[in-house]
């Protein structure tokens, strides 16, 4: 299975394996999972090789084996489809990484319109369908029962379902980005059509695992295929999940206002022992607000962190200074109060951290807390936990 997925610029990505180098200057990445994939595929294709070409068992095996290079070559030119076409649009592209299940194309930003959304998503699928009807056309000129046959055989089968399976409309398959911008361009709203999207990816999930029981019972798929197929479902359902939680997040970024969201800071001279700084600020006005260690001249330097402050134990927080359990404002990442909810979120994605200094100009004027922001963005799954 192949899944495209773009990400917030400058987003944390999942580990994406190691370099292998550079394919029309993108990076391109094989995952780990990808040793399992060509263990499978190699021992499959080497039995159904042995079987019709009569060949010996290392015979089959580097067919097979064969046959997994030719497969990643055909993903891969899938994904350069989404990655060409997305540059060619001005998105740009992270990278492409090839994993157990197939592929994805990381992107900087997600598509500006509809249009792009749908020609970057249809890219792929186009690709491997043009592949496919070549190795169809291979198939119907080669000589029955040769190697080269076979191999154009599967390559042809290998090549159109990857086209079909990645037009189910439903996320996070190509033909749920498909769907996601028809629906986007249809009600002008972009999560409307990602959470149809994923809505509709989750019955496709289930649509493919009740498929691979049904194949299963009536022994019609090959027994180490199974937990791959399930796999498949349950990655399916997954993703799916992912884009209509993501998509309701997104729909709460307007109410981000970090002059609400951030906490107000109580300052205290440095060297002040902790039980003392604790106890001016619980009878000050705001008992919650973030205890900054401010330095001769009354300038804030440091940040108490909770963290270290709950491994103290009380009895020795009277002889514990501030200092001891502060970071240095300088260490932690700044926050403009006057930041959108979206500059907010890739502030917070780009620097992942528990506590974020509010700013006003060169004046600390908060400390936004990273809970705060999660209980904002998921407030049900908040009181669920």
């Amino acid at each position: 299975m192949e899944q495209q997925t773009t990400r917030p610029r400058r987003r944390p990505q999942r580990s994406a394996g190691f370099t292998v180098g550079r394919v029309f200057g993108v990076p391109l990445h094989l995952n780990g999972s990808m040793l399992l994939l060509t263990l499978l595929v190699t021992v499959m294709y080497a039995e159904f090789a042995r079987s019709r070409l009569d060949l010996s068992q290392l015979g089959g095996y580097l067919i097979g084996f064969g046959f997994v290079v030719s497969l990643l070559g055909s993903v891969l030119l899938h994904e350069l489809g989404h990655a060409l076409t997305a540059r060619r649009y001005g998105i740009g592209v992270r990278g492409i990484t090839l994993e157990l299940l197939g592929g994805y194309t990381e992107m900087d930003r997600d598509a500006p319109t509809p249009r792009v959304d749908l020609l970057v998503s249809l890219a792929g699928p186009a690709v491997s369908a043009a592949l496919g009807a070549a190795a169809v056309a291979a198939t119907l000129a080669l000589p029955d029962g040769t190697l080269a046959d076979q191999l154009a055989f599967q390559l042809a089968v290998s090549n159109v379902i990857v086209a079909v399976f990645n037009l189910l409309p439903g996320l996070p398959l190509d033909g749920g980005r498909a769907l996601r911008a028809a629906v986007w361009a249809l009600t002008r709203d972009r999560h409307t059509g990602t959470e149809v999207a994923g809505w509709v990816g989750r019955a496709v999930a289930v649509g493919t695992a009740a498929l691979v029981v049904v194949l299963a019972v009536n022994r019609l798929l090959v027994p180490l295929a199974l937990p791959l197929m399930l796999l498949v479902a349950f990655t399916l359902w997954r993703g799916a999940g992912q884009s209509v939680r993501l998509a309701r997040i997104s729909r709460r970024f307007p109410l981000i206002d970090l002059r609400r969201l951030a906490h107000p800071i109580f300052p205290v001279p440095t060297g002040t022992p902790l039980a003392e700084a604790q106890r001016r600020r619980a009878e000050g006005p705001r008992p919650d607000a973030a205890l900054v260690v401010t330095d001769g001249t009354g300038r804030p330097v440091a940040l108490l962190d909770p963290v270290a402050t709950a491994a103290v134990p009380p009895e020795r927080q009277p002889w514990i200074a501030v200092d001891a359990v502060s970071r240095s404002l300088a260490t932690l990442p700044a926050l403009p109060v006057g930041l959108d909810g979206e500059a907010v979120m890739e502030a917070v994605q780009t620097h992942p951290g528990a506590q974020y200094v509010v700013t006003a100009g060169e004046d600390v004027v908060g400390v936004l807390h990273i809970a705060d922001l999660a209980q904002l963005l998921e407030p049900k799954r908040k009181m669920n936990t």
